[in-house]
């Protein structure tokens, strides 16, 4: 074994998994997990810990997975993750604790997150759940929004005694684990469903269809129903476009709503009651990790797809496996390209998208460099379909029906990075509504601070 090398991991063959919604990565199997976990060399010093927002005593897992023990090795990550199996797939693992790890300075980093995901999903099939606990201190929190932020803060609350309440908008519990990742990518049955479920198992109650600022407000939870807490963790839905000519167009869509409705609504099957239509061609807007997400739906969906972006690939903000992915199945990367007019046909719909070539520029205040038009290097993409991936940002809805609680500009909440506080008194906020889009794992982070925010606040009255 070359201690040098990660262990490979299995994929579904390009071809193949670019006409299927199944997952794309398979994971380790047992003997795979033990011969990856052998090459950890257990620092004294972790860096790879201080690279994960939550904190998981990453050493402590790795070497109970290289004594086969995957029980204890759960344990050690239930103690500060709500969420390993979801985090094992859709984390940045290579910029959080794989960029840290020691292992990587002469060679390939350790696969945490394959081995995270490995334990976790040992851990489901064998029906291990995390540690419940019996203490209650007679304490009611509500959290608003089941995504990663809310099910981190309810999950921890409840280990700590508390009496939580979840209120999830939409008719199905799980945020932007749900709507917004694609099959492909993290699986709804098998993996989010599942994870769910071991947060209601720590004592945690969901109820859905509640939209918090129509259906009850935050100061009604406080003052009528009795809660002594609330956190947010509403997220980030409200989609943000560019404003050229033809925007309105049909057969324009914002990613947000193109996932939503595959992923939650199952709009790729013709029977639904809304069904998308698919165009041959289509032109993704972006250069996220939701754009690649919408690339990769729209070609298992049988379309030609371009991914269209104003600046280089090295300056793309997608993880550098998904852009690799999206690659390998076939997806056409448009890059220093802005699309300046999408095109209509007599009725309205998308029959092209009005593109000019750009150059980089110096660097801006992102430190990335500026994307600079060249003049007369307009040309036309060939699409019936286009799909904006351009961020999100938080809904004004809890904002504007909350006494008393900050935004700022950019209509987020105003809250406290180390405990989520923000200007209402006992009240907490965390994940996108605090920073907009980001991604599962810093919502997470924000969900625990949150939590620890709470108990102090609820502790000291």
């Amino acid at each position: 074994m070359d201690v040098l090398k990660k262990v490979p991991v299995r994929e579904q063959d390009a071809k193949e998994r670019a006409c299927n919604f199944e997952e794309v990565c398979l994971g380790y199997n047992k003997e795979e997990a033990m011969l990856e976990a052998e090459r950890c060399i257990n620092c004294n010093n972790a860096q790879c810990v201080k690279g994960c927002p939550v904190a998981i005593n990453i050493p402590g897992f790795i070497q109970e997975v290289k004594k086969g023990d995957f029980e204890k090795a759960y344990e050690v990550i239930s103690e500060s993750s709500a969420l390993p199996a979801v985090c094992g797939r859709v984390c940045p693992q290579e910029s959080q604790c794989e960029g840290k790890c020691i292992r990587g300075i002469k060679g390939e980093p350790l696969s945490i997150g394959k081995l995270e995901r490995f334990v976790a999903d040992w851990a489901s099939e064998n029906n291990i759940k995390p540690a419940k606990s019996n203490k209650k201190n007679g304490k009611k929190v509500a959290v608003i929004g089941s995504g990663p932020a809310g099910l981190t803060c309810a999950g921890d609350l409840a280990k700590m005694g508390y009496d939580v309440t979840i209120f999830e908008a939409l008719h199905e519990a799980g945020g932007v684990l749900v709507y917004g990742i694609p099959e492909f990518r993290l699986p709804k049955e098998k993996v989010v469903k599942k994870e769910i479920e071991n947060v209601k198992s720590l004592g945690v109650k969901i109820e859905t269809n509640v939209i918090i600022g129509k259906s009850i407000t935050i100061d009604e939870l406080i003052e009528e129903e009795g809660f002594d807490a609330v956190f947010i963790g509403s997220g980030a839905g409200l989609p943000k476009f560019m404003g050229i000519p033809g925007e309105t167009a049909n057969g324009v869509f914002s990613a947000n709503e193109y996932l939503t409705r595959s992923n939650l609504m199952k709009a790729f099957d013709s029977s639904s009651e809304t069904p998308i239509k698919v165009g041959k061609k289509v032109a993704v807007v972006g250069g996220g990790n939701v754009a690649m997400d919408a690339a990769r739906t729209a070609l298992r969906l049988g379309s030609e797809v371009h991914i269209v972006y104003r600046r280089s690939e090295e300056e793309l903000p997608a993880r550098v496996e998904e852009v690799h992915h999206a690659k390998e199945e076939g997806i056409i990367f448009d890059l220093l390209t802005n699309p300046v007019e999408i095109l209509t046909d007599e009725n309205g719909w998308v029959n092209g998208i009005k593109c000019i070539k750009m150059e980089l520029g110096e660097p801006d205040a992102s430190g990335r460099r500026r994307p600079v038009e060249i003049a007369g290097s307009e040309f036309v993409i060939d699409v019936d379909t286009v799909i904006m991936s351009l961020g999100t940002s938080p809904n004004p809805l809890i904002s504007s029906t909350t006494k008393g609680l900050e935004i700022n500009n950019r209509k987020c909440i105003i809250a406290s990075e180390d405990t989520g506080k923000t200007s209402k008194d006992g009240v907490y906020a965390g994940g996108d509504a605090v920073t907009g889009a980001a991604t599962v794992i810093l919502a997470m982070g924000a969900g625990k601070a949150g939590a620890k925010g709470i108990d102090e606040y609820l502790q000291s009255k």
